[in-house]
């Protein structure tokens, strides 16, 4: 919600390409989604995450996408950064945002199955993250050390979770490493 449409929203969502005039309402959907009660004032770094990937080598345009009611305010924001397992390109998805006034809306869900949409067709072969292990099975993705890809900390367990899409190889094994703006969290 960029500040054009503060009320709770329960209509459908388009979801596309983020664009230039949504950089502001990324940053502001994010802030929102990470906020934590008992900091108030403090902005989340997964608001600045999304800056520093959009600046990196990593960045992938096609796969920075946003969520907007029907008036076109950003309600929700998603995006895959070129990653590695090994050697070989991966992607890492996160963060993943959704503005709380939309919550259990199916708004996430929407930015979800457009990415992993995205990422297939343009032949990537696995999307990985790290995130909660009752939400992300529900799109495929199951503990990453299954497929053979073991996370950057192993105190990440069943958190770290993998998707293989269409092009996947079951040789794509090894350690994952996200793009490097995620290293300076």
């Amino acid at each position: 919600m960029d500040g054009r449409n503060a009320a709770p929203y329960g209509g459908p969502v388009l979801i596309r390409r983020e664009t230039t005039a949504d950089l502001e309402a990324i940053r502001a959907v994010h802030a929102a989604a990470f906020a934590d009660p008992r900091r108030p004032g403090v902005t989340p770094s997964e608001a600045g995450l999304v800056d520093a990937l959009r600046a990196s080598d990593a960045w992938l345009p096609a796969l920075s996408l946003v969520a907007t009611d029907p008036d076109g305010g950003v309600v929700g924001h998603v995006v895959c950064t070129r990653a590695r397992v090994g050697s070989r390109p991966a992607l890492g998805l996160g963060p993943l945002g959704v503005h709380p006034a939309v919550h259990r809306r199916g708004v996430g869900s929407a930015l979800m199955h457009a990415v992993l949409g995205a990422a297939d067709a343009l032949d990537e072969p696995l999307v990985v993250l790290l995130g909660h292990t009752d939400y992300y099975p529900r799109f495929g993705f199951r503990p990453a050390v299954e497929l053979g890809v073991t996370p950057p900390e192993p105190r990440w367990g069943a958190h770290f979770q993998a998707r293989p899409l269409t092009a996947y190889d079951p040789s794509l094994r090894g350690e994952f490493a996200y793009a490097q703006p995620f290293n300076e969290l």
